[in-house]
């Protein structure tokens, strides 16, 4: 088993020069920072189906019936549109063990959202599709982590991917050693406050689904409509609110074991992190060395304090 999670990634954004201009999109957090990390596989749709470097460019159009086509921009009457289907048809079996997989933003193959739509006139429509290779993938693996270069610019959605795909990566090497009831309730207890940060509503409804788990004969199933529900609430990106009030519960534990003034240094610490005024590492770090002052069995187990390598420092920007 891979001890590092497996990407998916345009091959673009890895620095490869296989854009349709004969450029490329290198993403410096992706290759100088997350690369030691994880262990990428590169892709590119348009010259998996036979497409040169450089080549015309190519558009999302939306054919009279509705249907939507890969063409060339200056030469519409030529279309890709069954290449790309054939090429992801017997791609993505592939990829079922991955653990996530990073696009490259606004292409015809890779865009998750926003790629411009043009009629067969020519004429530019919104900005409402997404590339013909990455529909295809969600549509086929919607639990699977996805996201786009331009939107891991923003630190929130990028500490949000990151902690899905190691969140996702465990799980998967659950199953892969062997699943059993013991190992995926210990997997959950360990998520608990992570998926509290997350959506405290789906939190508690997802408990009872964990609790039902005797009641399933078959793991296979239940462990896959488990991955659908975990990976549904940890999409939604944590909030300062929902942190906040895990940093909260996380307190009460050294209710009896600290005195007055770190009670009430240690809420300075979380209000002023509700307020915006410092980043969560902040409180997190405090509550880490109370932990390891006063050591709690429950709070040991608990991935939220670090749900991936610290080195990549993405709780610095989480205000």
């Amino acid at each position: 088993m891979n001890t590092k999670p497996t990407l998916g990634i345009s091959g673009c954004l890895t620095g490869s020069a296989v854009r349709f201009d004969g450029g490329h999109k290198r993403m410096n957090f992706l290759m100088d920072a997350l690369a030691q990390w994880v262990t990428f596989k590169p892709v590119c749709p348009e010259m998996a189906i036979g497409l040169p470097v450089p080549r015309p460019a190519l558009r999302l159009v939306k054919a009279p019936d509705g249907d939507m086509r890969v063409r060339f921009t200056f030469a519409p009457h030529e279309d890709v549109t069954d290449k790309m289907t054939d090429f992801a048809a017997d791609y993505l079996p592939g990829i079922a063990g991955y653990d996530g997989f990073i696009v490259c933003a606004k292409s015809p193959s890779c865009g998750m959202e926003r790629v411009r739509i043009y009629d067969e006139a020519g004429n530019p429509g919104q900005k409402e599709g997404s590339g013909a290779f990455t529909a295809a993938m969600q549509a086929k693996y919607p639990w699977l982590p996805v996201e786009e270069d331009g939107r891991l610019h923003d630190p929130v959605l990028r500490e949000n991917f990151i902690a899905r795909i190691f969140a996702l990566h465990e799980l998967n090497a659950i199953r892969a050693k062997g699943l059993t009831r013991r190992a995926l309730l210990a997997y959950h207890s360990r998520y608990k406050l992570q998926l509290l940060a997350h959506n405290q509503a789906a939190y508690r409804e997802i408990g009872p689904f964990v609790a039902s788990m005797h009641e399933w004969q078959d793991l296979e199933a239940f462990f896959v409509a488990y991955r659908d529900k975990l990976m549904a609430i940890m999409k939604q990106p944590a909030s300062r609110k929902n942190h906040t009030n895990v940093l909260m519960h996380i307190q009460g534990y050294f209710r009896e074991q600290l005195n007055a003034r770190q009670r009430l240094e240690l809420r300075e610490v979380i209000l002023n992190y509700r307020a915006g005024q410092l980043p969560i590492l902040a409180p997190l770090t405090l509550l880490k060395h109370y932990l390891a002052e006063h050591p709690d069995n429950y709070l040991l187990t608990q991935n939220y304090f670090d749900p991936y390598p610290q080195d990549l420092g993405l709780r610095l920007a989480i205000t």
